[in-house]
């Protein structure tokens, strides 16, 4: 058994329609990016990485957070 240098599952390749969608909206999203939300480059179309801005005001302020969506083969079908 080889050892794998990532011990997460191996992930099937997006299809070209959901590769150009992707591209397509996440395009969108950084030219008019939702208040507080910043995209983290990356070279994985298929797992965005946010920064998310703890709200002013609120137990959260001045904390980061950084969730990540994984966009499976099946996506734009099934919901990241």
């Amino acid at each position: 058994m080889t050892s794998s240098a990532s011990s997460s599952p191996s992930r099937k390749v997006l299809s070209k329609i959901a590769c150009l969608r992707l591209q397509k909206e996440l395009g969108e999203w950084q030219a008019s990016p939702p208040g507080g939300f910043t995209y983290k480059v990356s070279d994985n179309l298929q797992r965005w990485v946010i920064e998310v801005s703890g709200a002013e005001g609120t137990l959260y302020a001045g904390e980061t957070y950084r969730p990540q969506v994984d966009f499976l083969e099946q996506y734009p079908m099934e919901a990241p």
